[in-house]
């Protein structure tokens, strides 16, 4: 689902209020130079245009630090090989696997947008692992995904840490997953890691809600395939 500004921006907002509140910095003026322009980044993607909802929020709403949960961070969109790479795990998606735009990063997790068609807007998540990368939705929206974060303030999911200035979820020895859970949130919209082997049944209940295909989502020779046309497409940005 695509959001309209107005709930976009209120969502940001109210997460900004909420985390600033809590103790996490967040730098105003955060320079995006280098960064590729909505045109580069159409051509980069395969697609018509990239929505406003997308550039607004990694351009000007959100500064370049670990301000989301769990430390994750926006991604810079400098280099556009690089940001195919990191669909390298968005396998047997119900939409083209270019059609979607890496937005937020830790660890090992990746949040992107998908650009068009029937799932435009929705927030899908990937693990960057080789025996486990589970796709599936996120959120259906960006806005979504935010008002779930602020949900985490409320019913106290996260612990700070001295040694540094995120939102943890698990320090306190939970399992982040049955933290989650236990207080009503949904796990996929946070970027902790999910493991099918010991979460496959919510795993595979959330990809067949989101149209997944099943048979295709863990089998190591679409994602080669995957890896193969993601190297075409690099080579296509420079013929």
């Amino acid at each position: 689902m695509l959001d309209d500004m107005p709930t976009l921006r209120g969502a940001v907002a109210t997460y900004r209020a909420a985390a600033t509140a809590a103790g996490v910095p967040w730098p105003d003026g955060d320079e995006r130079a280098g960064w590729l322009s909505p045109e580069a980044l159409r051509r980069t993607f395969d697609v018509d245009r990239i929505p406003e909802q997308a550039i607004w929020l990694n351009s000007e709403a959100l500064p370049y630090e670990r301000i989301l949960p769990c430390g994750a961070h926006p991604l810079p969109w400098t280099d556009p090989a690089e940001l195919l790479d990191y669909l390298s795990f968005a396998v047997a998606t119900p939409f083209a696997w270019r059609h979607q735009l890496p937005m937020f990063f830790i660890d090992h997790v990746v949040f992107t947008f998908v650009l068009a068609g029937e799932h435009q807007g929705e927030v899908w998540r990937y693990q960057i692992d080789p025996d486990d990368w589970n796709p599936l939705r996120a959120a259906p929206s960006l806005a979504a995904m935010f008002t779930e974060w602020t949900k985490g303030f409320a019913v106290d999911v996260y612990q700070r840490s001295p040694y540094d200035t995120w939102l943890h979820i698990g320090a306190d020895g939970r399992e982040p997953v049955a933290a989650l859970r236990e207080r009503g949130l949904d796990p996929f919209a946070f970027p902790v890691h999910i493991s099918v082997y010991d979460n496959g049944d919510l795993i595979r209940a959330r990809q067949r809600e989101c149209g997944v295909d099943i048979d295709r989502a863990d089998s190591p020779e679409h994602q080669e395939e995957l890896q193969d046309a993601i190297s075409a497409a690099r080579s296509s940005l420079h013929s």
